[in-house]
């Protein structure tokens, strides 16, 4: 009876020990292809920002990109240049939403 106990007792220790070391579900952290992934998509905004002719220089603006949200920031010299951006990044294939951060640069 007592070597039932001892047994039953190693194994719950075992199990306890084993779930421990168990991986977790963390989803605020990426793998390797959603990382490769918001590169690329990075990557295609910023093209389809330099390629609108209508902003200017896209190299005023910032983009970031996390699991297929876009973030832009950065200045340029009008709202409309703000919204154009917006828009170009909002057409990019695999952008889910767009946090448009960019400000009209103050005049001096």
């Amino acid at each position: 009876m007592n070597l039932v106990k001892f047994l039953g007792a190693a194994l719950a220790a075992a199990v306890l020990g084993l779930s421990a070391c168990a991986s977790r579900d963390d989803s605020s952290k990426r793998g390797a292809g959603e990382f490769t992934s918001d590169a690329a998509l990075v990557t295609k905004v910023k093209t389809a920002i330099a390629s609108d002719a209508g902003i200017g220089s896209a190299s005023a603006i910032n983009v970031n990109a996390y699991r297929g949200v876009v973030q832009l920031s950065g200045f340029v010299d009008s709202q409309e240049k703000i919204e154009r951006a917006a828009q170009a990044a909002r057409n990019v294939e695999g952008v889910r939403t767009v946090e448009n951060n960019i400000k009209v640069r103050p005049s001096s």
